[in-house]
């Protein structure tokens, strides 16, 4: 009947453009074309969303359609979303919608930038290997730029890092020198898992490498012979884990292992060695010193000598003039007449 009345009135108004359609009918007419609006809305949001409804509610995946044709405007990927729903539902995660990963949370953590699926990865990796992990904390990691995937890969099977790593220092071996002074030239290797708890905010690799050389080196140098390091090299393990150099760092140490130990140069001898020919030369210099204060003792003693001879021949020519004055004077003279007399009494 309804659609009799509907005809009816499309042909009164066909006939009576001004005024063949009362108040009931147009409202009927609206009614009709905003039903029509609306089925097909939902029949292209149907079309284009209903595989992935259908697939969400096959796997009790909580996704209802209204939250996918939320997501097409919020500019989220449905997809993505679902497929991350799907892989904790089927893990046997808490997908409750008030303390459990959530289709909120997931479209939340989309739309700051995080990667879901990385997230997702991570948490069910962890909940197989039994460590706590929640989705808040796998979130801030993500968000942080960490890995938090290979965080928690890394955390089931620990990474081995090299000390010193060619990669970041370009240097093969760490050199020390024991108290003798020979030089040590050590590579070791440091096994490490993840410590997820300080994650944010932890130091990365670059410190631990450069924990682990600085106690090496100070473990090597605290020896009293390189004799004893060559003999029990696990002595210089065992000072560096008691350490605890992992403190406020994103990762645990888990062993320290000496893969190589050289012996280097002498450092001890050189040194020496360059101790006594810097003393050689200062003794060197002193004795030219002394030398050359020698040889000016030498020539001014010289100098007096020639300045005495040169008195003396001064002093040599005064005697003839005073000869001749005194022969002047006739003194010479006189003293020869009392010297004849004396001689005849």
């Amino acid at each position: 009947m309804a659609m009799i009345d509907l005809t009816h009135d499309w042909q009164l108004l066909a006939q009576n453009p001004a005024g063949g359609l009362n108040s009931s009918s147009l409202l009927l007419l609206v009614g009709v074309f905003l039903a029509l609006f609306f089925a097909a809305v939902l029949g292209f949001f149907f079309l284009r969303y209903g595989k992935l409804w259908f697939q969400a509610f096959m796997s009790d995946a909580d996704v209802q359609l209204l939250n996918l044709i939320r997501m097409h405007f919020t500019k989220v990927n449905p997809n993505v979303i679902v497929q991350a729903k799907v892989m904790v539902a089927q893990a046997g995660l808490n997908i409750g919608r008030r303390d459990g990963i959530s289709t909120h949370r997931l479209e939340a953590h989309y739309l700051a930038g995080g990667n879901v699926m990385n997230v997702i990865h991570a948490i069910i990796a962890a909940h197989r290997a039994q460590i706590p992990l929640e989705f808040d904390r796998a979130a801030a990691i993500d968000l942080a730029g960490r890995d938090v995937l290979d965080a928690v890969q890394t955390s089931v099977y620990p990474k081995v890092i090299d000390c010193p790593d060619p990669k970041r220092s370009g240097k093969t071996t760490l050199s020390a020198i024991t108290k003798n002074g020979v030089e040590l030239r050590v590579r070791t290797r440091v096994t490490v898992r993840t410590n997820i708890e300080q994650l944010i905010g932890g130091a990365t690799e670059d410190t631990v490498i450069a924990r682990v050389g600085e106690a090496i080196i100070s473990s090597i140098g605290s020896a009293e012979t390189h004799f004893k390091v060559l003999e029990n090299p696990d002595m210089i393990t065992r000072v560096v884990l008691s350490r605890g150099l992992d403190a406020q760092t994103a990762f645990e140490i888990v062993s320290i292992d000496i893969a190589d130990i050289d012996v280097g140069e002498n450092i001890g001898a050189r040194l020496q060695n360059d101790q006594a020919e810097a003393d050689t030369r200062v003794a060197r210099a002193q004795a030219e010193r002394r030398r050359a204060e020698a040889i000016a003792a030498e020539q001014q003693m010289n100098a007096r000598v020639s300045e005495n001879r040169s008195r003396l021949v001064l002093a040599e020519a005064d005697v003839p003039r005073a000869l001749a004055e005194a022969f002047k004077a006739g003194r010479i003279g006189n003293v020869s007449s009392v010297a004849a007399a004396e001689g005849s009494a």
